[in-house]
């Protein structure tokens, strides 16, 4: 029998909600201790977020499929 190495990786739609969460909450800080300019990088986000939902893609999954993350996962066991 074939051996088969299972990769865990994560979806492209999972790396994009982790990464548009950890921006989010970055910004949010530096908002609150440096600038509240910083604040128009959490817009930035979800901007990127509905450009996603609406077109299907962003600059950031455009990136991140290029770096090979898969777009889809597999069935949920």
């Amino acid at each position: 029998m074939p051996s088969r190495v299972h990769r865990s990786t994560w979806p492209l739609e999972r790396v994009l909600f982790a990464l548009a969460g950890t921006i989010t909450l970055l910004s949010v800080v530096l908002a609150a201790t440096f600038s509240v300019w910083f604040l128009l990088l959490a817009a930035f986000v979800g901007v990127n977020q509905w450009l996603y939902v609406v077109v299907g893609n962003c600059p950031a999954s455009l990136v991140l499929r290029r770096l090979g993350v898969p777009a889809r996962c597999g069935p949920v066991a």
